[in-house]
């Protein structure tokens, strides 16, 4: 398997690294770092600081993630879905955590609250045409292709 070095800086003494699950897992586990826990309302948005910085090198990108547990579980996941952290990015790293239950959460310094994976990305140059090549598809949107 792959790897890649990627540093990262605590920014807090109390911030934990990011931390794999499992020897296999393709995320690595971030963690919520805060002076005293936070409520997040039915329906509510809260910024949770997890203390971290990272120096995520050209042609890689952090995808930050539900962790499935807390999405099932607590009806907690990243209100932008995916979070995206660009490698000219040098500032916290921040879990924007959308609560889609009908009861308040709590969010406790240390939780663990997403999970972000490290991934190759290619830079494309869009260039305008007047035509584009045909296919079997076409113009076929949303459901288009079965059920």
């Amino acid at each position: 398997m792959d790897s890649v070095k990627l540093h990262f800086k605590k920014l807090d003494d109390r911030a934990r690294a990011p931390q794999y699950g499992t020897e296999f897992a393709a995320g690595a586990d971030l963690y919520a770092c805060m002076d005293e826990p936070v409520v997040i309302g039915p329906g509510d948005t809260a910024f949770i600081h997890t203390g971290i910085a990272m120096e995520i090198p050209a042609g890689l990108v952090g995808l930050v993630y539900a962790r499935s547990g807390l999405a099932c579980k607590k009806g907690l996941a990243p209100a932008n879905k995916v979070g995206v952290i660009d490698s000219d990015y040098r500032g916290e790293i921040m879990v924007a955590l959308h609560n889609h239950s009908k009861e308040a959460i709590e969010i406790e310094d240390g939780e663990r609250v997403a999970q972000m994976v490290i991934a190759p990305y290619l830079y494309a140059q869009y260039e305008e045409t007047a035509e584009l090549e045909e296919t079997v598809r076409g113009a076929g949107g949303f459901g288009s292709t079965g059920s």
